[in-house]
């Protein structure tokens, strides 16, 4: 699968400390891979953002994503954060 980030996405990443960008490469990197979904908690969200969907880089910390109806094996990151990131 491939992975593209959105500009807020790498601005909220250049925000977060070393070792959560750390974190965040490695849950990219499994990302990738369809099979480790179910690990990171990939799930679709509902209301506002009903056509996104998010999984979890540790306890307190969520990427948002979608997938690109125009290439269906490429998600286009665009937000990391706590849950706020929801309200966004």
């Amino acid at each position: 699968m491939r992975v593209s980030f959105s500009p807020t996405f790498i601005r909220m990443y250049k925000a977060l400390s070393s070792a959560q960008q750390e974190e965040l490469i490695d849950k990219v990197d499994l990302f990738n891979d369809p099979v480790n979904h179910k690990v990171l908690k990939v799930h679709k969200l509902t209301g506002r953002l009903n056509d996104r969907y998010s999984f979890s880089i540790n306890y307190k910390t969520r990427v948002v994503f979608m997938f690109l109806p125009s290439k269906p094996r490429e998600a286009f990151l665009l937000a990391v954060g706590d849950h706020d990131i929801y309200d966004r």
